[in-house]
């Protein structure tokens, strides 16, 4: 007679669901730790930041510096310390941080929702359209503080556009389409951007239009960090309260459908948060790539595409990966580079070795 018919259960399949669960377990555990190490990355490059500059700043002064303003202790700081510190260093290295966080969640939401390894933030026109709207305010010689509204509003602008145009068309694949349509929005934009170049006064106009439009968080002000803090800390909050939709349009949309997600409804949240996102960031600090492209497959590598994991760690690797390339930006030269440049510079070949070292699918 069958033993496992009478019920007798053999020892190796009474151990195996406690192997599994210990493995579980381990794996949870691993992550954990994992997450809680790359926590810590931005806290460091941060205190590694601080000192460096044009403007050499010791650790003595910068430790008077930072205890005297928090009240802890009563010390004679130089004005020109307090002024490098917390007027200009200070609020330039937390906008980096939230420049990058937002670009590598947005780049993160992206590809789940896409399923496309290859999908950035600029994908269905956000860059291209705000670095429309700020070129627009440069040529109108408009305020920072209008010229960022432009580019925020004509950021959102070309991502509607191409939400609307791809509704209209409702043919084949959906997301396909949408996609597409992203590309020749940001390409029509971005010829917009050539014809403005084109009839900018080159002394005064152009020189402005360029050095904007290749990235640069030199000019950033406190003002600036606080305009830009809503639009990330309002769409990251969404991205994360999405997290298991996200995951669930990663297996796409029939297997979404048949979990009660109604994909629709549910890409246009992503889309309105990501894009917010995407367009304030380019709108504070202009063009810069890369980012949103190869944070979410390094945090992908590291913890998986589960989202509730996937999304937090991106947010840390994106704000220490563009703090220290602006690090570089600034002292790497007798002249700071341009933040987009240097993105490229370091995000593709790291691009091209995350993919010599990935072996599986990127899911």
């Amino acid at each position: 007679m069958n033993r496992e018919a009478e019920g007798v259960v053999s020892p190796s399949s009474r151990i195996l669901p406690g192997r599994e669960k210990k493995q579980a377990a381990r794996a949870v555990r691993r992550s954990g730790v994992r997450v809680a190490m790359v926590a810590l990355l931005p806290v460091a490059a941060f205190l590694i930041s601080l000192p460096l500059g044009r403007y050499p700043v010791s650790l003595t002064e910068l430790a008077g510096a930072v205890l005297t303003r928090l009240g802890l202790i009563n010390s004679t700081v130089p004005d020109a310390v307090n002024t490098v510190l917390f007027g200009v260093r200070i609020p330039r290295l937390l906008t980096a941080m939230l420049v990058g966080a937002a670009l590598s969640m947005s780049g993160a939401a992206y590809q789940g929702m896409f399923r496309n390894p290859l999908v950035s933030p600029d994908i269905l026109g956000a860059a291209a359209g705000a670095g429309f709207g700020a070129v627009l305010g440069i040529m109108l010689s408009k305020s920072v503080i209008v010229t960022q509204l432009l580019a925020f509003g004509f950021g959102l602008a070309a991502v509607l556009v191409t939400f609307l145009v791809a509704q209209r068309l409702q043919r084949g694949d959906p997301t396909l389409v949408l996609v597409l349509t992203g590309i020749l929005v940001g390409t029509i934009f971005t010829s917009l951007i050539s014809i403005m170049k084109f009839l900018a006064d080159p002394y005064d106009k152009l020189p402005a239009i360029t050095y904007w439009l290749m990235g640069s968080l030199a000019a950033v002000t406190m003002q600036d960090l606080l305009l830009l803090l809503g639009p990330v800390a309002l769409g990251g909050i969404v991205l994360y309260l999405m997290r298991w939709q996200l995951n669930t349009l990663s297996f796409g949309d029939e297997e979404a459908r048949t979990l009660g997600v109604e994909t629709g409804k549910v890409r246009t949240v992503i889309i309105v948060a990501a894009t917010m996102m995407t367009a304030a960031s380019v709108a504070t600090c202009g063009m810069v790539g890369w980012v949103g492209l190869v944070i979410p497959h390094l945090a992908r590598s590291l913890v998986g595409p589960d989202y509730k994991v996937l999304l937090p760690v991106s947010l840390f690797l994106g704000s220490t990966f563009l703090l220290l390339v602006d690090d570089l930006a600034r002292v790497v030269g007798t002249l700071e580079l341009p933040l987009g440049v240097v993105t490229a510079l370091v995000g593709a070949p790291w691009f091209l070795f995350l993919l010599a070292r990935t072996r599986k699918g990127w899911m």
